[in-house]
């Protein structure tokens, strides 16, 4: 065999060894994806790209407040990005005022962008107790976001869960861990 050979041979083991890294890395591990629309403003904006954990949820498990990636059921190729807010086995509801009770007791968070709106209470205005493997989600611009209190949406299952977001790459002002 020639350089040139040995070369080319070299350069393409090289690149299937960096694709082979890349394909895990974007399975098992973290992936690239894009905010698109209002329903976690003011937490995320329309446009922020992210960086999504995949390895949280198969070591542990979600805790209220994370912010998740799933595939909206009724479309795969749609990913909607939403916080946790009930958890399974808990019951929440949502009263006319607007207020979230987890388990009759009032959900301390600031994460709301605004009160919720009595039109936007959703199927939430009765209690609704989280099966075993069950969370509730909720855009932080609660009067426009579709998540757990629609039934398009509704309770999301931990095998649906594609990650936690992690961070913020774009735009490089906001880089950094999302809270």
């Amino acid at each position: 065999m020639n350089k040139f050979m040995k070369e080319m041979m070299s350069t393409g083991i090289y690149l299937l060894v960096v694709l082979i890294l890349t394909y895990l890395v974007i399975t098992f591990v973290g992936q690239r994806t894009e905010v698109s629309g209002e329903s976690m403003e003011s937490t995320l904006e329309d446009g922020d790209n992210l960086i999504v954990d995949k390895i949280s949820y198969r070591l542990g498990e979600p805790k209220r407040y994370d912010i998740i990636v799933f595939p909206f059921r009724y479309d795969p190729g749609t990913f909607y990005i939403k916080r946790i807010i009930g958890l399974p086995g808990e019951t929440v509801r949502i009263d006319r005022e607007g207020k979230i009770y987890i388990n009759d007791q009032i959900l301390n968070e600031a994460y709301g962008r605004e009160i919720i709106k009595e039109s936007m209470i959703g199927i939430a205005e009765m209690p609704i107790t989280l099966g075993e493997d069950e969370y509730f989600v909720m855009g932080d611009n609660r009067n426009h976001s579709a998540d757990s209190r629609t039934a398009e949406v509704g309770n999301i299952k931990k095998s649906d869960m594609i990650g936690k977001v992690w961070i913020r790459i774009w735009p490089l002002s906001k880089f950094g861990k999302v809270n």
